[in-house]
């Protein structure tokens, strides 16, 4: 897999190729771009199946390279900078990584390749191997066997001005509403996420979440009660309890999985 790295400081371009060394070696740094006008020349070039992005360059931001350049392969970024982190999934990012970084952080940006079709990096000694095999039915809507074998287990999300990452821990139960997919924690706060239900049952660790249904994604821990529901199905009382009450049920095609899973 070819892949462009730009940044504006040499030792952290370095650094980073021997990261990837040692935790991605099938990764092939092509070249490196110090500017926006050096990195929109050298992707044209190169072609790359991959790209690394610091966020302020030189001579501007990473983002002017997509006004120069048609982009159409994954990008990760990696900055010092957090308040760009909603524009750069905007801009073909499939990671955004903040400096200083740890080596799992960038074997877990890079394991999302496997999402998009694109060969994944086998895991460095020091990452847990997660994946599994489970015996639950086909309508198990987080199969361990569909997922890569690192699962999501952070969430950026916005408050205001402001951002937080909410680790896979505190999170009660994912709602989907229409087009929007809103996280609630434990301690009863709810975030809009820009990932839809579907996505997440692939990414989710399928020992902790459970898609009961078309709208509800939910962890073990935030099952208060559970009722035998009409047509063999069941309902789950949540905590924190949904916005206007909603009912969470069970659909009739997951019931035995989620009684799989609830027994493993």
């Amino acid at each position: 897999m070819k892949a462009i790295i730009v940044e504006d400081e040499k030792l952290a371009a370095n650094e980073l190729i021997n990261r990837l060394k040692e935790v991605a070696p099938q990764i092939n740094v092509v070249a490196t771009a110090a500017s926006v006008a050096e990195a929109a020349k050298v992707i044209g070039t190169e072609t790359p199946d991959l790209i690394f992005m610091d966020i302020n360059l030189g001579d501007g931001s990473s983002f002017d390279i997509f006004e120069q350049v048609e982009i159409a392969v994954p990008v990760i970024f990696i900055t010092a900078y957090d308040e760009y982190a909603l524009k750069a999934f905007k801009h073909q990012g499939i990671d955004y990584i903040l400096k200083p970084f740890e080596s799992e952080e960038l074997v877990r940006a890079v394991a999302k390749l496997n999402l998009t079709g694109r060969e994944q990096p086998p895991p460095i000694d020091n990452q847990k191997d997660r994946s599994k095999t489970k015996t639950s039915g086909p309508s198990d809507a987080i199969r361990a066997d569909d997922l890569p074998n690192s699962y999501q287990e952070r969430f950026l999300v916005s408050i205001g001005p402001r951002m937080r990452s909410i680790v896979a821990g505190e999170v009660a139960y994912f709602m989907a509403d229409g087009k929007y997919v809103t996280l609630f924690t434990h301690e009863g706060n709810s975030y809009l996420i820009h990932q839809t239900i579907a996505t997440l049952s692939e990414r989710l660790d399928p020992d902790l979440f459970f898609r009961i249904n078309r709208r509800f994604i939910v962890s073990f821990s935030a099952i208060r009660e559970m009722i035998r529901y009409s047509n063999n199905r069941i309902k789950i009382l949540l905590k924190p309890v949904p916005p206007d009450s909603t009912d969470a049920i069970v659909s009739a095609d997951r019931v035995q999985g989620f009684r799989e899973w609830l027994n493993q």
